[in-house]
């Protein structure tokens, strides 16, 4: 019983968790970069509803994985050229973002559907020779669908950006000290731009993750907070990867609680265990929410010239 258990958290874990795992890598690099991306649940939920109607009508998911790459970045491409290009307040954008486009898939989601939910098949997963058939490991995390191998990879290569490469080193000086940037001859505005449509690319990434493979369906606001938690995970994570993916696989366990509690038969409180996400959020912001540093000119527009900008 207890093994089930285990290993229907750890699964349900991992499929939970990516989602977070890309919007939470993406926005780590935006946060780096000075850009704090609220609008980051609007490109995982328009994310989820390109990725999940290509799909559906294509009948091939990676078609719905370019999709609804290709809409989170469109949605961050009006993020950055409003808040970036054209400097207005970055957290205002963002709620409007999110608002726009909640309403927007919704209304699109009705037209197209009317009332009925269409469901996709399973996804196709690619079992990892010998590590599938591992106790209680095996089959939670050597048996998913390549996207999701994808996303662990990511973290790595993040941190490759970040630390060994000339762009993650501007990222960090336009999130640090921009005129600096700007004095070495790099363009400030374009270096967060990229960070945002990079952003844009892991959110709308996750979003079709969620859709095609979580979910298999799309529901109108399905993304349920999923990006604020990410952004939460980002700013915890300081700039490291492999915490944002430690922080994902704990929210993940939270968010897929019931499911597990359901495979051994406790008929847990639904609402009660649904909180779980938000509550741990809480403690673990009380908990370290002030250890580190974030970005010291995070959320600030900038433009050479500018006496405020630093």
């Amino acid at each position: 019983m207890t093994q089930a258990f285990l290993t229907a958290l750890l699964a349900g874990a991992v499929t939970a968790g990516i989602p977070l795992l890309l919007a939470g890598l993406g926005e780590q690099v935006s946060q780096r970069a000075g850009v704090l991306n609220i609008g980051l649940e609007g490109m995982m939920l328009m994310g989820a509803y390109a990725g999940f109607v290509v799909s559906l009508q294509s009948g091939n998911p990676w078609f719905g994985f370019a999709a609804g790459l290709g809409g989170g970045m469109a949605v961050a491409a009006l993020m950055a050229q409003f808040a970036v290009r054209w400097g207005l307040n970055q957290i205002v954008i963002g709620i409007a973002l999110l608002l726009g486009v909640e309403g927007l898939t919704a209304i699109l989601h009705h037209l197209s559907f009317a009332q009925t939910y269409p469901r996709l098949p399973a996804a196709t997963t690619w079992p990892l020779p010998g590590l599938v058939h591992l106790p209680l490991i095996g089959p939670a995390l050597f048996d998913r669908p390549p996207v999701a191998y994808a996303a662990f990879l990511l973290v790595g290569l993040m941190a490759w950006l970040d630390r060994r490469t000339h762009l993650g080193l501007a990222f960090r000086a336009a999130g640090d000290s921009p005129s600096a940037l700007d004095a070495a001859g790099v363009d400030v505005l374009r270096t967060r731009a990229i960070a945002v449509l990079i952003a844009g690319a892991c959110a709308g990434l996750g979003g079709a993750f969620m859709a095609i493979v979580g979910a298999g369906i799309f529901v109108p606001f399905m993304t349920n907070g999923g990006g604020f938690i990410a952004i939460v995970l980002a700013m915890l994570a300081r700039g490291r990867p492999l915490m944002v993916l430690l922080g994902a696989l704990l929210f993940g366990a939270c968010l897929s609680a019931t499911t597990a509690l359901q495979v051994v038969g406790i008929d847990a409180p639904t609402d009660i265990v649904q909180m779980l996400p938000f509550a741990v959020v809480l403690l673990v912001l009380a908990l370290f929410g002030d250890r580190g540093s974030l970005p010291a000119s995070l959320g600030e527009s900038w433009s050479r010239g500018n006496p405020l900008s630093r």
